[in-house]
């Protein structure tokens, strides 16, 4: 069998497979302002289900861009989302990215409390006197417990991006957040994944670097 290979230079593949994204959505249109991160959501999975499964509250992509800019830290329920963010250009802006699910004081909480690590690592994040903006790609107990915190009046986030993956409580906890006023970005259903909430940060700080937030 021979098999024809597109001739692309490494720095040109990124360039290209969005132009691919943008021709097999073909007539399907998205809004200007939302179209980089449904984009690099679909460049990241190579899904394009995620063209009907993305869900923004109102104006919530220039309230993250707002929190980035004040220096608001993103707050991640894995090391993966945690590593897959471009913490260099977070940084230029004041923010970090922390993630508490590895911490010793966290796995005690969660022992003693009989709740999972990511419940006790939301609860942690609660703790701190800062700007957050949580991104969860794994864990829907993290959203659950977000949404509590926050109908308690013990946590205000600047946004939320759910994105958690899987089959137990993950829809109902996705749409708990979208019943909820925390602005937020989702993926409805059950896809998701720590690599979809990395590129969701990342699309917005690619927004800002280039002027368009």
């Amino acid at each position: 069998m021979k098999i024809e290979l597109q001739k692309v230079l490494p720095a040109d593949i990124e360039k290209r497979s969005f132009e691919i994204i943008t021709e097999e959505l073909g007539q399907r249109q998205i809004p200007e302002e939302l179209a980089p991160i449904v984009k690099r959501v679909i460049h990241t999975s190579a899904d394009f289900d995620y063209y009907d499964n993305m869900k923004f509250s109102e104006d919530v992509v220039k309230k993250i861009a707002g929190a980035i800019k004040n220096g608001a830290c993103i707050v991640t329920d894995t090391q993966m989302a945690k590593a897959g963010i471009n913490k260099k250009m977070l940084g230029q802006f004041g923010g970090e990215v922390l993630c508490f699910m590895a911490d010793e004081d966290v796995a005690k909480i969660a022992k003693e409390n009989g709740t999972t690590r990511a419940t006790a690592s939301m609860d942690k994040a609660a703790s701190l006197q800062r700007s957050i903006i949580f991104a969860v790609g794994n864990a829907p107990t993290a959203l659950v417990r977000i949404y509590e915190l926050f109908e308690e009046g013990k946590l205000k986030p600047e946004a939320v991006i759910g994105v958690p993956v899987g089959f137990v409580n993950v829809v109902e906890s996705k749409e708990l957040i979208m019943s909820s006023n925390i602005p937020h970005i989702v993926a409805a259903g059950r896809k998701g994944g720590s690599n979809v909430a990395a590129a969701i940060c990342n699309a917005i700080l690619y927004m800002i670097r280039d002027g368009k937030l």
